[in-house]
């Protein structure tokens, strides 16, 4: 994939419409970076909706069962933007949690991320370390139960206590995720790697990679990730530069919150277009980055899925 003034450049505009050479500003005052060739880009995928999403379950091993219908429709919308705009085609790696609803995340959009000459679409790599935080003994259990069975754990005053027994702290889950990604990064050097994975490892990333107070020492966020979005990280001798977050542009144009089958938006405008505009009507559709539909009265606030 080209870094300057196509691919996934072009559509978010960046690369564009500044001057180079010459008659660019001198790098030390400049507010915006050159992307770096050597560059290696991670694209964090959050899952489509789950079904421990909407029954109320804690999702580990034993209690994720994969993707909702509406799940499977999210992805799908995601991959048909990808498909139409080639933004992440020719992927050099893809990368899943071991969670069901990630594994089936991927699986979905692999055939967007062939290159013109790939025989197929990948499979992807299971990995643990970009798994959801393990719970432990609460695995399965609806909220309700695990309110009874083990309290409700504040990560706010206690960011250092697990969850449950045998699960992780929030300040182990984030060292964690840094260090998956910081593997990968360095298995694939210069190359695009996309991950299926979850809100939880998402924030876990903007903690330890940008500049935030206390990030791996228990801050949190509390963000609230869109189901298959796009959080993009280029990384360059060691340096995490954010380039994207929660992008879901492609539900813009969706039936309903972050789901439905469209490819275009309801102008008739194609994902590649309507990535590009600024302050569009459609921000106020029902797609809007940010918003998501699960019910904070189903579980306690402490544990991302």
């Amino acid at each position: 994939m080209s870094v300057g003034g196509s691919g996934f450049d072009a559509l978010t505009g960046a690369g564009t419409g500044a001057p180079e050479g010459p008659s660019a500003p001198p790098a030390g005052i400049r507010t915006m970076g050159v992307p770096a060739p050597s560059a290696t880009r991670i694209v964090l995928v959050r899952h489509g909706e789950a079904v421990c999403n909407v029954s109320g379950v804690c999702g580990g091993p034993v209690g994720c069962e994969g993707l909702t219908d509406r799940g499977q429709a999210q992805v799908a919308v995601l991959r048909a933007r990808l498909s139409e705009t080639g933004e992440l085609a020719g992927a050099d790696a893809l990368y899943a949690s071991t969670l069901p609803r990630a594994v089936e995340t991927a699986l979905l959009l692999a055939p967007a991320l062939q290159g013109p000459g790939d025989g197929g679409p990948m499979e992807p790599v299971q990995e643990c370390g970009f798994c959801e935080l393990h719970c432990g003994e609460a695995d399965g259990l609806n909220w309700s139960d695990f309110s009874a069975r083990f309290g409700n754990p504040d990560w706010d005053t206690d960011p250092d206590r697990p969850i449950a027994p045998g699960g992780e702290s929030w300040t182990g889950f984030v060292n964690r995720v840094s260090a998956a990604l910081d593997a990968a990064a360095a298995r694939h050097p210069g190359g695009l790697v996309v991950v299926a994975c979850h809100a939880g490892v998402i924030e876990s990333s903007l903690l330890a990679k940008l500049p935030v107070v206390g990030g791996l020492a228990g801050a949190r966020l509390k963000l609230r990730t869109q189901h298959a979005s796009l959080t993009t990280w280029e990384v360059d001798a060691g340096k995490w530069k954010l380039a994207g977050y929660n992008d879901g542009a492609h539900h813009l144009a969706a039936d309903a919150v972050g789901g439905g089958t469209l490819t275009t938006s309801p102008s008739g405008m194609s994902w590649m277009t309507l990535g590009t505009v600024s302050g569009s009507e459609h921000a106020q559709g029902p797609g809007v980055v940010g918003k998501d539909r699960e019910s904070d009265g189903e579980r306690p606030a402490v544990m991302p899925n």
